[in-house]
C-alpha cells in the first residue's frame, strides 16, 4: 500500500533475515537455559514472531520476513522474550533502529547489542498542543503571566496489554512551585480528542520576568488508566521551557513524544546478549507513469535488441554488485507487461551461446539463473501449495524418526525403521511431483520449452541436455529448495524444527540426484549412508517418471489447466469477528476465530481443523475494504461485504497482516460480476451509519470502492514502482554505467587483449552497447532531475511541526539539514 503524497506514491518495504541471538542472560533457576522468541515490531506494533527455540542461551532462529509497510513508522524493532508457561513472558531485552538509521546497516550482517526495557523507554505517538502566554494584572496590581495550554488530541499512542484508556497530564514547574492538571479518559481508543484547555499562573515581578521565565518549563505526560494494582502505565511525555514562547502570541504543533529519563542505568547493554540481523529497507517515491516511459521503453525492448548483452536488462544485471538485485526488479517488470518469456529466453540463449560443457548448463549464480529463480518463486507460489504444502505440514507435525547417519542415531532408535520412514516420504514428495505437470504454470512451462530448445540445439551430441537444462531449474532451483527452507517459499510460517530439518535436509538431497538424471548417482553423495540408501531408487521407473514429467513442462501446445479441482489455500490464520447478527435476537459480539481462505471459500470455525461455522463462496464476496477506527474504537478491522448488504466486521493482528487479508481476499473476488462500486467507511451502529448518518441499513454506500488489484498471473505488481527500483539501481551504479562506456569505447575492446578493468563486463558488440548506455544515462539523468526537485518543491511547503512532520522527527530534521547545505552549494 502506498502513502500518497502531492503527485507522488511513497512505497516501503523491509526484508529481515533473523539470525541467532548469543550470550543471552542465564535463567535465574537450576536449569539456567531460556525458550526464547524474536518479534518484529514496528513502533512497538508486533508485525511477525519466530519459532521458539528452546533451553538455549545462543538460540538459531534463521527465519526470513518480507513485509510491504502500510504507515508511518519511527522505530524498526525487534524484541527477544522468554516464553513462561506460567506468567506473561518476559522481555530480556531489545534492539531499535530508528527509521534513518536503516541505511547504515542496508544488506549486512550486523550484531546488535540488546538494550534495556523499561515501562519509561517504550514511547511511541505524537500529540497536538496549543500554548499561549499572556501578561495580565491581577486585582492586587500584581504583574503576573498567565499561560494557556490547550490538549486538542493524540495519534498513535501503544496500546497496554490489549487496550488503550489514555488520559493527560499537563504540569508547569518552575524553582520553587509545580502545578499539574489533567483532562478526561478517553475510552478504548489510542488517538483521543481530548481538546481541553488549562489556565496556569505564573505571579512574578517585572523587574524578575525574564529570570523567572527561563526557569519555568512545561510538561504533557500521556498514561493509560489501568485497573492493575500496579497502577496507571506511561505512555509518553513532552518537556518545553517557556522561554520560546513570546508574549501574547499563540504556539500550535505536533510533538513526538519522548521516553522519560529516570536514570535507570542498572543494567549495561553487554550484560543482555547481542542479535544477528540482516535488514534491507526500501522507500519508494514513485511519479506518475509517463515519467518513466522513456526509460521503461528501453526495458521492455531488452528482449529484440541484438545481441543481448547490448540491452539496458541485461547492462542492469552487468553493473549490479549481485545479480539478485537486478532480477527482482526485472522479473516484476517483464512480468507484469508480458515480456519475461521472451526476455528470459534471449538471455538464456546467449548464456547457452557460452557454455562450453553441457554437465555445468545453467549452473552459476548468472542474471539468466536469478530471473528464473524470481520467476518460478512468483509464478510457482500456488503450484508449490498444492503439491507440497499438504506432506511437508505432515511431516513437521508427526516428526518420524528418519535419520539414517549411524553416527547420529538416538537411543532406542533403529536404523532399518529410520530408512523406511524416510524412503516411504521421498517415494510420496517424488510422485506427488512427477505426477503434478498439469499444475505448473504456463509461464514456467514456456520458459522450460526455451531453455529446452536452445540446449538440445546448443549440443546437439548429448541427447539428456535437453533434460538437464530444465530439471536444474525445477528439481535443484524450485523444489529440493522449498523442501530444504519450507519457510522460505510460505509453506510452513517457521523454519522447522532441529530434527524436522534433519528429516527435510535428506529428504531435499535424495529429490535433487534423482531429478539430476546423473550418470553416475552414488558419485553425488560424500556421504556413504547417502549413497546406500540412494539404492532404493537406483531403477529405470524414477528416471523415467522424470523424464515424463520434464517432457510435460517443457513441451510446446502443452494443455493448459487453469482450473484445479483440489481447493488451494490461500491464506489462514486466527482473528477477530463480529457476529453478522444472522440470529434476529443474537448478540453481535466479537469471538476469536481460526479464518481459512481458499480460491473456493472463506470460512471461519473455532480453531484449526475444527467444522466450518461459516462459510463465504468467493462469488459472494462483493467487496472488501478497511473499517474505520471510529467505529468500535478498534485498530486494523476490515469488512467483508456480501449480497443483501451483510457485512462481516475482522479485526487482524497487525496493520501488516490488515493488509495481506484484505490484499488478498480482494484479488482473489476481483473478477466477480456483482462487484461493488461504493461501500460505506464506517459501520451501521444505533440506527444509522457513522460515516454518512443515514438511517436504512439498506442505503447504498457513500465511498467509492478502492481499485481492484491486477489480474495478470494473479499477481499484486505496480509496474511504475518497478520501473523506479531499477531507475534507482542505475544511479546508484552509476560510475559502472559510466566505466562500462570507456570499455565499449576502449580500443582494446575493439581489437587486442582487455584492459583488466574492463574484463568484468560481457561486452559483445560495443557499438550497440555505447548506444544503449548512452540511453539509460540520460533517462536516469532526467528522473534525477524531476527528483531533485521534486524535493526542492516539497521543502518550501513542508511545516516542521506539522502534523506530517512533528517537532522532534529526526529523518525530517536530517532532511532539512541535507537541503539547506544542497542550496548552499549551489548558491
Amino acid at each position: 500500500m502506498a502513502v500518497e503524497e502531492e503527485g507522488l506514491r511513497v512505497f516501503q518495504s523491509v526484508r529481515i533475515k533473523i539470525g541467532e541471538a548469543k550470550n543471552l542472560p542465564t535463567y535465574p533457576g537450576p536449569n539456567k537455559m531460556r525458550d526464547c522468541y524474536c518479534t518484529v515490531n514496528l513502533d512497538q506494533e508486533e508485525v511477525f514472531r519466530t519459532k521458539i527455540v528452546e533451553k538455549s542461551l545462543c538460540p538459531f532462529y534463521g527465519e526470513d520476513f518480507y513485509c510491504e509497510i502500510p504507515r508511518t513508522f519511527r522505530h524498526l524493532s525487534f524484541y527477544i522474550f522468554d516464553r513462561d508457561v506460567f506468567r506473561r513472558d518476559s522481555i530480556i531485552g531489545k534492539v531499535a533502529i530508528q527509521k534513518e538509521d536503516l541505511q547504515k546497516y542496508h544488506n549486512r550482517d550486523t550484531w546488535f547489542q540488546l538494550q534495556h526495557v523499561d515501562a519509561d523507554s517504550e514511547v511511541q505517538g505524537k500529540v497536538h498542543l496549543e500554548l499561549r502566554l499572556s501578561e495580565v494584572i491581577t486585582d492586587t496590581g500584581v504583574v503576573c503571566h498567565k499561560l494557556a495550554t490547550r490538549v486538542l488530541e493524540c495519534q498513535g499512542l501503544p496500546i497496554v496489554n490489549g487496550q488503550c484508556d489514555p488520559y493527560a497530564t499537563v504540569t508547569l514547574a518552575g524553582p520553587s512551585r509545580s502545578e499539574a492538571k489533567k483532562t478526561k479518559v478517553k475510552k478504548k481508543t489510542n488517538n483521543p480528542h481530548f481538546d481541553e484547555v488549562f489556565y496556569f499562573e505564573v505571579g512574578i515581578s517585572k523587574e524578575r520576568e525574564s529570570l523567572k521565565i527561563i526557569c519555568f518549563y512545561y510538561r504533557v505526560d500521556l498514561w493509560n488508566a489501568s485497573n492493575l494494582k500496579f497502577g496507571d502505565e506511561f505512555l509518553g511525555e513532552l518537556r518545553l521551557p517557556l522561554k520560546f514562547l513570546r508574549q501574547s502570541s499563540s504556539y500550535e504543533a505536533w510533538y513526538f513524544l519522548q521516553p522519560r529519563d529516570n536514570g535507570n542505568k542498572s543494567l549495561k547493554p553487554d550484560d543482555l546478549g547481542s542479535l544477528r540481523l540482516n535488514v534491507v529497507y526500501t522507500e519508494d517515491h514513485v511519479f506518475s507513469s509517463d515519467y518513466y516511459s522513456p526509460l521503461r521503453d528501453i526495458l521492455l525492448k531488452s528482449a529484440d535488441v541484438e545481441p543481448v548483452s547490448a540491452s539496458a536488462a541485461h547492462i542492469l544485471g552487468e553493473v549490479c554488485r549481485e545479480k539478485q538485485e537486478a532480477a527482482i526488479p526485472l522479473v516484476r517488470l517483464f512480468l507484469h507487461y508480458g515480456r519475461i518469456v521472451p526476455f528470459i529466453s534471449a538471455i538464456a540463449n546467449a548464456e547457452v551461446k557460452r557454455t562450453q560443457d553441457p554437465n555445468t548448463i545453467f549452473r552459476g549464480n548468472s542474471l539468466t539463473s536469478k530471473c528464473i529463480d524470481e520467476t518460478m518463486k512468483l509464478a510457482g507460489m500456488h503450484y508449490l501449495q498444492v503439491t507440497l504444502k499438504p506432506i511437508i505440514d505432515e511431516i513437521c507435525q508427526v516428526h518420524k524418526p528418519c535419520e539414517i547417519d549411524p553416527v547420529k542415531l538416538k537411543d532406542g532408535e533403529n536404523l532399518e525403521n529410520n530408512r523406511e520412514n524416510l524412503r516411504q516420504y521421498v517415494d510420496r514428495i517424488f510422485t506427488v511431483i512427477t505426477k503434478s505437470g498439469v499444475s505448473c504454470p504456463t509461464v514456467m512451462c514456456d520458459i522450460f520449452f526455451s531453455l529446452r530448445e536452445s540446449a538440445a540445439k546448443r549440443f546437439q551430441g548429448d541427447l539428456d541436455v535437453r533434460y538437464t537444462a530444465v530439471s536444474s531449474f525445477i528439481f535443484l532451483r524450485f523444489f529440493a529448495p522449498a523442501i530444504l527452507s519450507p519457510n522460505l517459499f510460505q509453506l510452513t510460517p517457521h523454519h522447522p524444527d532441529p530434527q524436522t530439518s534433519r528429516t527435510l535436509t535428506l529428504i531435499s538431497k535424495t529429490i535433487q540426484t534423482l531429478g539430476s538424471l546423473s550418470k553416475s548417482k552414488s558419485a553425488n553423495f560424500k556421504e556413504s549412508y547417502m549413497a546406500t540408501f540412494y539404492d532404493y531408487f537406483n531403477e529405470q521407473k524414477y528416471a523415467d517418471a522424470v523424464k515424463n514429467f520434464l517432457d510435460l513442462i517443457s513441451s510446446s501446445g502443452r494443455r493448459d489447466h487453469k482450473s484445479i479441482e483440489q481447493p488451494i489455500l490461500l491464506k489462514e490464520g486466527f482473528m477477530i469477528k463480529r457476529a453478522q447478527g444472522r440470529k434476529r435476537f443474537g448478540m453481535k459480539n466479537f469471538k476469536k476465530r481460526w479464518f481459512r481462505l481458499t480460491n473456493h471459500e472463506f470460512t471461519y470455525q473455532k480453531s484449526k481443523g475444527d467444522h466450518p461455522l461459516c462459510s463465504i463462496p468467493i462469488e459472494n464476496i462483493l467487496a472488501v475494504e478497511r473499517l474505520e477506527e471510529e467505529s468500535f474504537k478498534m485498530k486494523n478491522m476490515f469488512q467483508v461485504i456480501q449480497p443483501e448488504r451483510r457485512v462481516l466486521y475482522i479485526q487482524a493482528n497487525n496493520c501488516v497482516e490488515a493488509k495481506d487479508w484484505i490484499d488478498i481476499l480482494t484479488k482473489v473476488s476481483q473478477c466477480n460480476k456483482k462487484r461493488l462500486t461504493v461501500y460505506h467507511p464506517s459501520a451501521y451502529l444505533n440506527g444509522h451509519w457513522l460515516c454518512c448518518k443515514a438511517t436504512a441499513d439498506n442505503t447504498p454506500g457513500c465511498t467509492p470502492c478502492t481499485g481492484g488489484l491486477p489480474a495478470n498471473i494473479q499477481l499484486d505488481i505496480d509496474g511504475d514502482r518497478e520501473t523506479e527500483r531499477i531507475y534507482s539501481l542505475f544511479n546508484l551504479y552509476m560510475p559502472k554505467l559510466e566505466k562500462m562506456q570507456e570499455a565499449c569505447g576502449s580500443k582494446s575492446v575493439y581489437d587486442g587483449p582487455e584492459e583488466e578493468e574492463y574484463s568484468t563486463f560481457i561486452i559483445d558488440d560495443p557499438k550497440e552497447t555505447y548506444k544503449t548506455l548512452k540511453l539509460i544515462i540520460e533517462g536516469v539523468g532526467t528522473l534525477e532531475q524531476e527528483h531533485a526537485q521534486y524535493k526542492r518543491d516539497k521543502f518550501k511547503k513542508t511545516k516542521y511541526g506539522s502534523q506530517e512532520h512533528p517537532i522532534g522527527d529526526k529523518s525530517f530534521q536530517t532532511y532539512i539539514r541535507q537541503q539547506s547545505e544542497i542550496s548552499a552549494h549551489s548558491i
